[in-house]
């Protein structure tokens, strides 16, 4: 079944939690599709895990439109949401809804994510009036990371607690049919779920979440370094692949790959009078 803004809003009346995975490109998404995942996030992540920047900011529309539409392509029951890139809607509501706009009709996702409170909600707002699905995000918002000085936990004073509640019942009330929420405590992001009637959908925020969201690299264990406390790590294809690479390496240079089954045969008989055509010849 078709997932939507209205199946994941029953998810969250109903109790049942939603599952979201990001994806960047058409294979990933199709598998993560047939598993049955709710929701994929064509993350601004893609900056880091794709084209190897040290965070999203780089990020263009152009970079986000080419893989919104591979992902659209392999998801074909999933809730594709996809992020609008840094200075993509912080310069004006006529940006903010052209650039939606791009992601829908050109990305073919099914809706847009922004990051941010009370700021946005004229952009958030003027969105939704397009006929066009938000989904918000709050709490370590990484367009931000040189506002907030680096990747760091939110909401652990009462003052920035407060914001981020405060923010949280305005953007819904601008039209976001569900919100992000990275990296603040888990007894704030239990609050935040109780008071807000859209989904919330964490990342380092808890199980109290209506949902949670992962990075697949960082899930799957093809990240290196450091990875945040919240990546847990349900298998490691990282080492698969490098097994398999390796494999591949070692089998090429001493000839054994490919073997007589991986090859395509000719009746001898053709392969003789070529080489008695081409004797002839020279």
């Amino acid at each position: 079944m078709k997932n939507t803004v209205s199946t994941l809003l029953s998810q969250k009346q109903s109790g049942k939690k939603i599952t979201m995975l990001t994806a960047y490109d058409y294979t990933t998404a199709r598998i993560e599709d047939e598993c049955g995942v709710n929701s994929i996030l064509v993350g601004d992540s893609l900056g880091m895990v794709m084209l190897g920047y040290d965070n999203t900011l780089p990020v263009t529309m152009e970079d986000m439109l080419h893989h919104t539409k591979a992902v659209s392509r392999g998801a074909k029951n999933a809730f594709v949401v996809a992020d609008m890139p840094f200075m993509s809607y912080q310069t004006s509501v006529y940006d903010a809804v052209v650039n939606a706009g791009r992601l829908i009709k050109e990305g073919g996702a099914q809706a847009v994510k922004l990051e941010g409170g009370a700021e946005v909600c004229e952009q958030i707002k003027a969105i939704v009036d397009s006929s066009i699905p938000v989904v918000g995000h709050l709490g370590l918002t990484p367009q931000s990371v040189n506002v907030f000085g680096g990747f760091k936990v939110q909401g652990k004073n009462y003052e920035r607690a407060a914001k981020i509640i405060d923010d949280a019942l305005l953007i819904q009330e601008a039209g976001a049919c569900a919100v992000v929420l990275e990296c603040i405590p888990a007894k704030l992001a239990e609050i935040i779920t109780k008071e807000l009637t859209i989904p919330t959908i964490g990342i380092g925020a808890g199980n109290a979440c209506d949902g949670q969201v992962l990075v697949y690299q960082d899930m799957l264990g093809l990240t290196t370094g450091h990875t945040p406390k919240f990546a847990k790590k349900f298998a490691d294809a990282g080492a698969l692949m490098r097994e398999g690479f390796s494999a591949y390496i070692q089998e090429t240079e001493s000839g054994s790959f490919p073997a007589d089954e991986h090859t395509y045969s000719v009746d001898d008989d053709i392969i003789e009078h070529i080489k008695k055509e081409r004797g002839k010849n020279e």
